[in-house]
């Protein structure tokens, strides 16, 4: 008989595996796949962004999927934890940008191989290739698990740490979503979150603008009423769909609540070129850049304030002459260019699906389970980590910090459970 069985090979179900074996219990970890860690392996573009160093406050307000829930988690064992443990095995991590921390080598595979090998020290028993029917249980509590080729596996607990859906091809393919509801939990509805967006603009239809970067604008979601309902300032991506890139990933998640409740109607996105103005400002500094060279083309007069494409494209849209002087073109039309630099709106029409999504959305319901064991409300001796959770955050280090975090304490409560 098994102490502790985790299903899943990814972050959370690696670092419960760990926090199991480190109390010398019997632990089996079971992934399907022929490999662990796949998933990590490929986060942060191959260079693995394994935590976030910001204040826990910040950290929860990145993850605007019941973030909250993680306060308490976190007095147990949280984001400077994850940094210690990391430094422990030998993989040293820099601080990037906005508390981002990387494995100084810039290799995911380093951080793959240091929690592998830290199983494999502690004596954990690894089954590849080797898929989970079921979950076997009574009325009050689990009993272990069921192989697809029949084997069943008896154990005093079970994590479950299979992942959502997003990424499909690393293995989350929502295998863990009807065993939670079997053992008596909700799962919430499931949406992409941290995915591209499409939009049927003509402008994106004809891909005039496709492969476009716009480098630190304030991209807003509008609600009917045409107020933000959320603004991020990052970068942005046009797309021959739609659009993408950090800003638009972000605001995803918004738009796709936001159409959940207008009926599916296009979703109006405000793109601020210039964040550092209004229109009446922008009006002012436009006919200032003017004034200087009077006799330049504004194409050329202009120039310095966006990209070229993109100012082009804007000028053609209110119906400038790149090739004239300001002198010649009115002051309306000057100040239409200053309004589509301060507020150019576009319509969108959706998502990508949640299988090219980065995040999953909804999941099991976090009401149901302790905060401070992960264990289940609803079955003795089941825990869930990672995100089969209904927690969701932006990338940058935000998800794999709840999936470490979630899946430590999991497995610390599955492997000291009597």
């Amino acid at each position: 008989m098994l102490d502790v069985i985790v299903i899943g090979g990814g972050p959370s179900g690696l670092m419960a595996a760990i926090a199991a074996g480190e109390q010398h219990k019997k632990v089996l970890l079971i992934e399907k796949g022929n490999k662990l860690g796949k998933k990590l392996a490929i986060s942060g573009g191959g260079r693995c962004n394994v935590t976030n160093r910001l204040s826990v406050d910040e950290i929860i307000q990145h993850i605007p999927g019941n973030g909250r829930f993680l306060y308490s988690p976190f007095t147990v064992y949280n984001n400077e934890n994850i940094i210690e443990f990391f430094e422990g095995l030998g993989v040293h991590l820099k601080e990037e940008d906005h508390g981002r921390m990387f494995p100084v080598s810039n290799r995911a595979q380093d951080v793959v191989d240091a929690l592998v090998n830290e199983l494999k020290r502690l004596h954990v028993e690894i089954r590849l290739q080797t898929a989970v029917s079921k979950l076997l249980m009574d009325d009050e509590k689990i009993l272990g698990v069921r192989l697809t080729d029949g084997t069943e596996i008896l154990s005093k607990s079970v994590v479950v740490a299979v992942g959502g859906k997003a990424v499909p091809q690393t293995g989350s393919t929502g295998d863990g979503y009807p065993w939670a509801e079997r053992a008596g939990h909700t799962v919430t509805e499931l949406y992409p979150t941290e995915v591209p967006v499409k939009s049927n603009e003509p402008f994106i239809q004809s891909r005039q603008l496709q492969g476009l970067a716009l480098r630190d604008v304030a991209v807003s979601v509008l609600n009917k009423k045409g107020k933000p309902i959320v603004t991020h300032q990052m970068d942005m991506l046009f797309t021959h769909f739609g659009v993408s890139g950090p800003a638009i990933l972000r605001c995803s998640q918004f738009i796709v609540k936001e159409r959940k409740k207008n009926g599916n109607a296009p979703v109006k996105l405000r793109i601020q070129t210039l964040t550092d103005y209004n229109e009446e400002t922008c009006l002012q500094y436009l006919n200032k850049l003017s004034k200087e060279d009077p006799k330049k083309a504004v194409k050329n007069s202009w120039k310095s304030i966006a990209p070229e494409r993109w100012l082009l494209f804007l000028m053609e849209r209110v119906g400038i002459d790149p090739s004239k002087t300001a002198a010649e073109i009115t002051q309306e039309k000057i100040r239409e260019l200053a309004r589509e630099l301060v507020s150019f709106t576009m319509d969108v029409h959706g998502t990508l699906p949640l299988e090219k999504a980065f995040v999953t959305g909804g999941g099991v319901s976090v009401k149901e389970i302790e905060p401070k064991t992960m264990a289940s409300k609803m079955k003795k001796g089941l825990f869930f980590c990672g995100e089969i959770l209904d927690i969701h955050g932006y990338t940058g280090g935000y998800n794999i910090t709840s999936a470490l975090v979630t899946g430590r304490i999991a497995g610390m409560s599955a492997g000291s459970l009597e």
